[in-house]
């Protein structure tokens, strides 16, 4: 779109900032860092052996299969991060959205398979991303990594009663976009001045493999394999100013292009093991193990190239600012981690058994689950004692869970419905970083912080 407006040239300038200004680092996305559906968030997340429902898509696409029957599910989360430096709060956003998905299990010749889609939409926006000078704080893995849209497609076969295999393909999205103004500025008299903008902005995606196995062992046990590949979003920002700046009465043509070159978000490579312990009745007791390659993780400096090009009348006094010289990226040298997720979930029965879809697993009418959790996430940055500060700290995670599932309510509703919460309280200790450089302008400091959040999820099944 092109309307015209009558604006100072300076406006202009502004705007072209804002463009660059638009350029945030994302590390990882929403389900890694605050869990995927209630029922996993209240085990912090650890389900990779134990999620049939379409929070399967997420966690091990193998799942899908053991689905009692089609079914869908919907939630929201939110979650406040409360970190500081130094005792200051830095007004981390929120992070917030909804989630989602389907499940479609079946038979194909003998065989049993479903299909699953999952979704994870921020409510606020479908991007937003901000860039950053390589010295400024910011807490590296939680500064608006909310922004970023989430979805996945998986299919999941099972060749043997014992065994299952799934996989499937994820996306992540941001905006791109291009920002352009032209036309005459007058600086004496700014609302003569006749200046056209052009925004044009679409989506970019990057799409990364997943794949999962199950083993089931009779009926005490379940162990799940998943592999997630990496995943990097680079964005591309760029300005266009053309146009002739009125002087009182002269005429100087100006030109100023800019564009800015930064990864908008970034998944690590990660394999997830996980143990499932279902010999009691209604008792599930959950660990998982997951390693991320952060060590691949690339630096979230923008690349910064600007032109800018007068041409003043010959014997004007003008003198122009040099462009800005390219920052010399420092590697950021993460390192690789593994995280352990602790997770258990007991469910009260009440009423008599009934059986419902799945006609092999007659269930109570009605069941209270209560679930409990504990995560470790070992901090991938290390020591920010030279130029950069990718703020970072360890998190430890306590999760509970609750809900209630009625079993085939009706004929139309023969899987049942089933309503989960859940709420987590993460803690990052603090960390106290020390520069090798006494006069380095950001100095010694402290990080700290904690996290609340809170979710639900409804699901239906039929």
């Amino acid at each position: 779109m092109s309307p015209l407006h009558r604006k100072p040239f300076v406006v202009a300038g502004l705007c072209a900032g804002l463009v660059v200004g638009a350029a945030r680092p994302s590390a990882a996305s929403v389900p890694d860092g605050y869990g995927f559906g209630s029922r996993a968030a209240g085990m912090a997340g650890a389900v990779s052996a134990d999620a049939v429902d379409f929070s399967a898509s997420f966690y091990n696409p193998a799942g899908l299969v053991d689905a009692p029957g089609v079914s869908v599910g919907g939630g929201y989360m939110y979650n406040w991060q409360n970190l500081r430096v130094s005792g200051l709060d830095n007004e981390v956003g929120p992070v917030h959205g909804l989630v989602g998905g389907v499940v479609a299990p079946g038979v194909l010749f003998g065989v049993p398979f479903a299909f699953g889609i999952a979704v994870h939409l921020p409510d606020d926006g479908l991007s937003y991303i901000n860039a950053r000078r390589q010295g400024v704080p910011r807490w590296e893995l939680y500064d608006s990594r909310a922004q970023l849209l989430y979805l996945s497609a998986n299919l999941a076969v099972q060749p043997l009663e014992w065994l299952s295999i799934g996989g499937g393909i994820a996306y992540l999205s941001a905006t791109r976009g291009t920002f352009g103004i032209r036309g005459e500025a007058n600086v004496l008299d700014p609302f003569s001045s006749a200046l056209e903008h052009e925004v044009d902005a679409d989506l970019t995606s990057v799409r990364f493999p997943q794949v999962g196995v199950r083993f089931q062992i009779e009926d005490w046990a379940a162990i799940g394999l998943t592999y997630r590949g990496e995943s990097k979003l680079d964005l591309t920002l760029s300005a266009h100013l053309e146009g002739i700046v009125n002087f009182a009465g002269i005429d100087v043509p100006l030109l100023y292009e800019l564009e800015a070159h930064t990864v908008a978000a970034f998944t690590p490579h990660q394999v997830a093991l996980g143990l499932s312990f279902q010999k009691v009745e209604g008792l599930r007791l959950n660990l998982d193990l997951t390693w991320l390659h952060w060590s691949a993780y690339s630096s979230p400096t923008a690349e910064i190239g600007a032109l800018l090009d007068v041409k003043p009348p010959p014997g004007t006094p003008l003198k122009l600012p040099r462009a800005p010289a390219p920052s010399k990226l420092v590697a950021p040298e993460f390192v690789d981690r593994v995280e352990p997720r602790f997770g258990a979930e007991y469910r009260i029965a009440l009423g008599d058994e009934r059986r419902s879809v799945d006609e092999r697993a007659p269930r109570p009418v009605v069941e209270l689950p209560v679930r409990v959790g504990y995560a470790y996430q070992p901090s991938p940055v290390p020591d920010q004692s030279g130029e950069t500060n990718l703020i970072d700290a360890d998190r430890h995670t306590v999760t509970l869970g609750t809900g209630v599932s009625w079993n085939a309510p009706c004929d139309e509703i023969a899987g049942g419905l089933e309503l989960d919460v859940h709420g987590a309280f993460s803690v990052l200790p603090e960390r106290v970083v020390l520069k090798d450089n006494p006069a380095d302008i950001v100095g010694d400091y402290r990080a700290s912080g904690d996290i609340f959040s809170f979710g639900t999820t409804f699901g239906l099944g039929f």
